[in-house]
């Protein structure tokens, strides 16, 4: 394993100016363990103010520095690998759910809340934002927006850009800017919280961030189903909507081809729908079996880790296409996998086209792979790969910017 890159020191007097500036001493030295793909930082700074946030800004902008923010580090390897990084801002004890209204299924949470964290508070409520990406134990809401990052839930309730209505942010140059409200109803000019979600943390550093909730539904059951081969996954899908079912998710996975779908509702119609996905299945050729409770949360789990497992080594790819070329794009990842001999796994939003592909082999068959699906999926410009994470191949291919993680 390679040793972190160790960055110049930061000068006693660079510190010691920057703390004076904070009025706290919520700036220290870089260590090892601040390192962003394997490069130190010369300073690190936990702001616990959102006047600690815009003055770091502020004295980076003045001075020159580079700035990478973080939160839980769940997304801090993707993009490509950092220069020198001078300032590494740390927002983890920017956390705590500012306000709750119940009443109007909104709140207000700070940018280094932990998703699980302020969905603990809202299920006081029995309420929750309808978010489930990977790791939620740890990635922070910042990092969520700053990455529009999501799970399979994104098929029924949509991503953070489709449920943040209001947000604090610090620009540049220290000041802070407000945008949205704290109701779903409001008039908000240029909607500066959507333009800043998705952004990388390019736009600016998100200080606090309002959405609108969901209730949370009484059950939940899962369809696992099994298919004969990727050409099944469009047909299934076209004819669960065709019944007007209506699953909070609907997930591709592979290999071997299958789908998990999932109803959240009362108990009742949870129970009859699942059981129509299964008729549906059969219908099509496939095998299906419905899951709840602690066989459902292990299916789930096992999805959630088999592209975004915690250590995996490989390159992470999304691909995003129509709908009805979900089948096809599925085949084409398979043929471009078995060409360059790579092991590879697929999972993504079956009813969306949005794709997550992870390859494992050699250096230059993964570069090889990208190209080829590259090539594959944009013979019809109905999309492309795009690399989110590859330690050995980020200065080779074109990947997301870092920001806020």
């Amino acid at each position: 394993m390679s040793r972190p890159t160790m960055a110049t020191g930061p000068s006693d007097v660079a510190l010691t100016d920057l703390n004076t500036r904070l009025g706290a001493p919520v700036a220290r030295a870089g260590a090892g363990s601040d390192a962003v793909d394997g490069v130190v930082p010369r300073l690190v700074v936990e702001p616990q103010t959102p006047a600690n946030v815009g003055g770091t800004l502020a004295w980076a902008t003045e001075s020159g520095r580079t700035v990478i923010v973080r939160g839980g580090g769940t997304k801090i390897g993707w993009g490509p690998t950092p220069g020198p990084i001078d300032v590494l801002l740390s927002m983890r004890r920017m956390s705590g759910v500012e306000a709750h209204r119940h009443g109007d299924l909104t709140a207000t949470v700070q940018a280094g809340t932990t998703l699980s964290a302020m969905n603990a508070v809202l299920a006081e409520h029995r309420q929750w934002l309808a978010l489930d990406p990977p790791d939620p134990d740890t990635a922070t809401i910042g990092g969520i927006v700053a990455t529009n990052d999501s799970g399979p839930r994104r098929h029924w309730h949509g991503a953070p850009r489709d449920l943040i209505i209001g947000m604090t942010l610090a620009r540049a140059d220290g000041v802070m800017a407000h945008s949205g409200g704290i109701v779903v109803k409001n008039v908000a000019g240029y909607d500066l919280a959507r333009l800043l979600t998705g952004s990388f943390g390019s736009l600016g550093v998100v200080v606090n961030a309002t959405f609108k909730l969901a209730p949370r539904a009484d059950a939940s059951r899962t369809v696992a189903v099994t298919l004969a081969g990727p050409e099944q996954c469009g047909p299934y899908v076209a004819a669960l909507v065709a019944q007007a079912s209506m699953p909070t998710a609907l997930e591709l996975a592979a290999p071997p081809p299958a789908m998990l779908v999932r109803f959240e509702s009362v108990e009742t119609v949870a129970e009859q729908q699942a059981l129509q996905a299964v008729t549906l299945a059969e219908q099509q050729g496939g095998r299906a079996v419905v899951l709840a409770g602690d066989d459902e949360s292990h299916a789930w789990r096992a999805h959630d880790t088999r592209v975004f497992g915690t250590g995996q080594d490989g390159t992470i790819l999304k691909i995003v296409t129509v709908p009805n070329e979900v089948s096809s794009t599925l085949t084409r990842i398979t043929e471009a996998a078995q060409t360059n001999h790579l092991d590879y796994a697929v999972t993504g939003r079956a009813g969306l086209g949005v794709l997550n592909v992870l390859v494992q082999g050699a250096t230059e068959a993964r570069a090889s792979f990208k190209k080829t699906s590259c090539i594959y999926v944009q013979a019809d410009r109905r999309g492309r790969p795009v690399v989110l994470h590859s330690k050995d191949l980020g200065d080779v291919l074109e990947v997301e910017g870092h920001g806020i993680h």
